[in-house]
């Protein structure tokens, strides 16, 4: 298992400055912290304590619109993302990765630079996941394709989110539109 990728994390998640004022995100990244600390195993979905995915909310700002899937296994629209795989070198590549294999988008997605823009700690049928989470720009004319995992794949205009997810992914694009 790669210690790489484990110490990736524990970077980050030390150097990410929660958004100013925010308790609750410096709480989460705490909490983090923690997790990997007491679980040697904290980063792989094998720990049933909980462990660190990640996950990029692809994004095109010059259309106002963010793309989400319908994931196959929760029933809900979310951001793309997952479980940390061992041959991701970063918890950034993992997102990246995640991105591009859940949107179909072949090629030309970038990361936002800085790193993270959320945390998110959510239950889920396998565990609970601390996620961590980055936004990923689209390439102009991205032609998304649905994969294995999801149900249906759409853009949806900034606005239009709230209607279709819950209050985390709405979260997510707020802090993305204030930081694109």
């Amino acid at each position: 298992m790669s210690l790489r990728l484990r110490e990736d994390a524990e970077r980050v998640l030390k150097e990410w400055p929660a958004p100013s004022g925010d308790a609750q995100q410096e709480a989460l990244r705490l909490a983090y912290l923690e997790h990997l600390a007491g679980h040697p195993d904290g980063m792989w979905k094998a720990c049933r304590d909980g462990h660190v995915t990640a996950s990029a909310l692809v994004v095109d700002p010059s259309r106002g619109r963010v793309l989400l899937t319908l994931h196959r296994k929760l029933g809900m629209w979310l951001q793309m993302g997952g479980h940390c795989e061992p041959e991701d070198a970063t918890l950034a590549a993992a997102a990246l990765r995640e991105a591009t294999e859940e949107s179909g988008i072949a090629s030309g997605l970038a990361l936002l630079p800085g790193g993270p823009v959320r945390l998110d700690r959510h239950h889920t049928p396998c565990a609970w996941h601390l996620d961590v989470q980055y936004a990923a720009l689209a390439p102009e004319g991205a032609e998304a394709a649905i994969s294995d995992e999801s149900l249906d794949l759409r853009w949806f205009g900034y606005d239009e989110v709230a209607s279709v997810a819950d209050t985390s992914v709405v979260r997510l694009v707020e802090r993305v539109r204030a930081l694109v």
